[in-house]
């Protein structure tokens, strides 16, 4: 049975704004810097972002000939990892909410010639249209903070798993470094916004995403969420001194 849509209010940076609000604000940021969010990634992030989205490809144990849902997937950056790992006996399916995001992946996955087994769909990660037990791992990198109840998507997340299935998230978390955590608030709020500014034009849309990422759940919160979401041996893996971590979760029946 599908879902009532969740009603009253949701995360939005520092904000609390009406759920359809937050779906709203969040499809026009992604439509707005699709075109060079790709850019900003290797730019912000001084390219380490290739590090982080390798460790998590590793973690999630994807083999030959499985089908995997790169959730959230925006631009393909994990569709290109995995694909090669399945092979044409295997499946990637890249699935995002945003139209423009979708375009740009496809269009720059066609153009690195990862073409064979990767399938396109345009998805609600919280009303996925793909039916029970049926990927053997889902990826989300980046994405569920982004969700309008992210609850909700990891639970729909578990339903589409195959039993043994796994979720792997990679997502921004908080340093564990006090020292570190102020040298990177500084960063982030300072020289993070000025640098979407210089190269996308909007300032403003790279604060959003500070914001939402220090708005965001911290490790073992997270953790929770997923194991309510009924996953089980749920652990969590920072890198980077806690700016990002990897969560693994497995559907056990």
């Amino acid at each position: 049975m599908r879902p009532e849509r969740k009603t009253g209010t949701a995360h939005f940076s520092f904000q609390e704004v009406p759920v359809e609000e937050k779906a709203r604000r969040v499809a026009a940021i992604f439509e707005s810097i699709a075109d060079r969010y790709d850019l900003m990634d290797d730019v912000t992030s001084f390219g380490i972002h290739r590090l982080w989205r390798r460790s998590a490809v590793k973690v999630s144990g994807v083999r030959r000939g499985q089908r995997v849902l790169d959730l959230a997937g925006g631009t393909g950056d994990f569709t290109a990892r995995l694909a090669p790992i399945v092979r044409g006996e295997g499946q990637v399916v890249l699935a995002d909410i945003n139209d423009a995001m979708l375009l740009r992946g496809r269009a720059r996955l066609m153009n690195r010639g990862v073409v064979r087994n990767v399938e396109y769909v345009q998805a609600d990660a919280e009303y996925l249209p793909f039916p029970d037990d049926y990927f053997d791992c889902v990826t989300i990198g980046f994405g569920l903070r982004n969700m309008t109840d992210p609850e909700a998507a990891l639970a729909c997340t578990y339903r589409v798993l195959k039993p043994a299935g796994r979720v792997v998230t990679l997502e921004f978390s908080h340093p564990t470094l006090w020292g570190f955590r102020r040298l990177y608030d500084l960063y982030s709020f300072s020289v993070l916004p000025l640098l979407g500014l210089l190269i996308t034009g909007d300032g403003d849309t790279y604060r959003y995403l500070v914001e939402s990422i220090r708005a965001y759940a911290d490790e073992e919160r997270l953790k929770e969420m997923m194991e309510h979401a009924g996953f089980e041996r749920c652990e969590y893996f920072n890198l980077t001194f806690g700016i990002v971590a990897v969560h693994l979760g497995y559907k056990e029946r």
